[in-house]
């Protein structure tokens, strides 16, 4: 780990580099992020989780206009780099994304949050607030119903890029 945190988006994506590149860490099967001093953070994922996340895919590939869907995308934050569960991004969007480096400091259009037991609302809050940060035109949270809120600057009954996309998986 580097000696000193890291305090520019830069150096949070050499940090990011450090660890993709280490091999002891290649195959956990958690999400991993980091915080705002550059320390790992691993996050394990149920079945119940991988499940939620391939329908909100499924429901992005279906509703949401003609876009890329990935999971897993690593995300530069102020406070460190945070992976949403799913991302919907336009072909545009994606090249202003990649023109930042790896991890990108500019977010997809819409960056989903799963909910599970040990997340927290205040947690969900704070990645909602990193993500518009960066570019985020909207966050959508499922919470452990399979509820999908939608949030833009306020939470919203509909998403604005895929409005008949459903509330729920």
């Amino acid at each position: 780990m580097s000696a000193t945190a890291p305090s520019t988006p830069k150096a949070h994506q050499d940090r990011w580099q450090e660890i993709v590149d280490d091999p002891a860490l290649r195959d956990l099967p958690y999400t991993v992020e980091t915080n705002e001093r550059g320390q790992i953070l691993l996050s394990p994922h149920s079945n119940r989780h991988s499940y939620r996340q391939a329908a909100v895919r499924d429901l992005l590939q279906k509703h949401a206009p003609d876009g890329l869907v990935v999971p897993e995308f690593a995300l530069t934050t102020r406070q460190g780099v945070k992976s949403p569960d799913v991302v919907w991004m336009s072909a545009d969007r994606r090249q202003e994304m990649d023109a930042t480096g790896d991890p990108a400091t500019r977010a997809p259009q819409i960056c989903v949050e799963i909910m599970s037991t040990s997340n927290t609302a205040a947690e969900m809050d704070e990645k909602r607030r990193l993500y518009r940060e960066i570019g985020a035109e909207e966050v959508w949270v499922v919470d452990t119903d399979g509820r999908i809120r939608f949030y833009g600057e306020e939470e919203m009954d509909a998403s604005e890029v895929a409005p008949r996309c459903p509330n729920e998986v």
